[in-house]
């Protein structure tokens, strides 16, 4: 049976806009950054790591943006919750995200801090190093929530890098709570293993008392949550407390738990990995597409790995092909 709900997906989560440039390992060394990793910095760091990158590309991100702009290149009906401020990158977010047509209707910031920005080094393996400056993203609070949005999604979907700062995470509870109200599923994406350590005992919490329905891990992050070295006991743990786990790993596939049954998929073969940022985005984008579609556990996990391989073969984490186009080709 057909939803009746208006959205099949509204996310909370920062909006950023990403800027990304190609660096060498050298780069990457002499700034004392761990590869692959995602770090917080602020205003000054910013500005001073802006300067010693090379020629870069701006385009919208923000992980649960991303993930909407995936549903919607395949057709589902997503809106959107997120802080930007009254400036040219705001600007920028906004119609990136409503151009594709995400509902994004939260009010910009007049004053405070400007709007967040991502710097990424993509090193010629394909890794991104990204240092995050949050700015206005992280100070969504719950006077910027809309209930009604809310109530009328299927899944309320969040953001785990949002959890970092007390406004926002007071917002991203109270719009728990509104879900829970309203009959509503509850996504939630761990995002980094940095994450996962600071805020291991609210995820605990919230997993015990079953506030989530779907959760979305990489392995790293479900060995970090359940504190475990191995990726199989760390699987049996987290489920056992979750309706549906969702664990991506790499290019060792990925793997979803519901009621008991376990549902595993290869990950798509690739020629070449050009840029990994956005792939856990896009994995879900095409896992949720596919519960949106009715599909089955392992055609959602295929969904996903379907548009995590396209992302990682391209620059930044928005698809610059036909997502529709390489699901259908592959489950037709």
């Amino acid at each position: 049976m057909a939803s009746t709900a208006r959205f099949d997906v509204v996310a909370i989560g920062n909006a950023i806009v990403d800027v990304i440039a190609r660096a060498d390992d050298a780069l990457i060394e002499s700034e004392g950054l761990v590869k692959g990793s995602m770090r917080l910095i602020d205003a000054a760091e910013a500005t001073r790591l802006y300067a010693a990158m090379g020629p870069a590309v701006e385009m919208s991100g923000g992980s649960a943006a991303n993930t909407l702009a995936g549903m919607a290149a395949l057709g589902r009906r997503c809106g959107f919750i997120g802080q930007v401020a009254k400036d040219q990158l705001g600007q920028v977010f906004t119609h990136d995200l409503t151009s594709l047509g995400v509902a994004f209707d939260t009010p910009a910031a007049a004053g405070g801090e400007p709007t967040a920005r991502c710097l990424i080094l993509v090193t010629p393996d394909g890794q991104r190093t990204m240092n995050t400056f949050l700015g206005a993203s992280q100070n969504l609070g719950r006077e910027s929530l809309d209930a009604a949005l809310i109530a009328e999604a299927d899944i309320l979907y969040l953001e785990g890098y949002l959890w970092n700062a007390d406004a926002s995470r007071a917002a991203m509870a109270e719009a728990i709570a509104l879900a829970r109200a309203a009959g509503r599923r509850v996504a939630f994406t761990l995002s980094d293993t940095f994450v996962v350590a600071g805020h291991r005992e609210d995820f605990r919490r919230m997993t015990a008392a079953r506030e989530i329905d779907i959760l979305f891990a990489n392995e790293a992050e479900l060995l970090e949550l359940a504190q475990e070295g191995d990726f199989e006991t760390a699987l049996g743990k987290v489920a056992a407390e979750v309706p549906l786990l969702v664990a991506t790993r790499g290019e060792k596939g990925a793997v979803a738990l519901a009621g008991g049954e376990r549902t595993e998929v290869a990950a798509e073969p690739i020629d070449t990995v050009v840029d990994t940022t956005g792939a856990g985005d896009l994995f879900a984008a095409g896992f949720l597409a596919g519960l949106a579609d009715g599909r089955s556990m392992a055609e959602c996990l295929t969904m996903g790995a379907v548009c995590a391989r396209e992302i990682i073969a391209q620059v930044g984490p928005r698809a610059q092909t036909d997502l529709k186009a390489k699901v259908a080709e592959r489950l037709g």
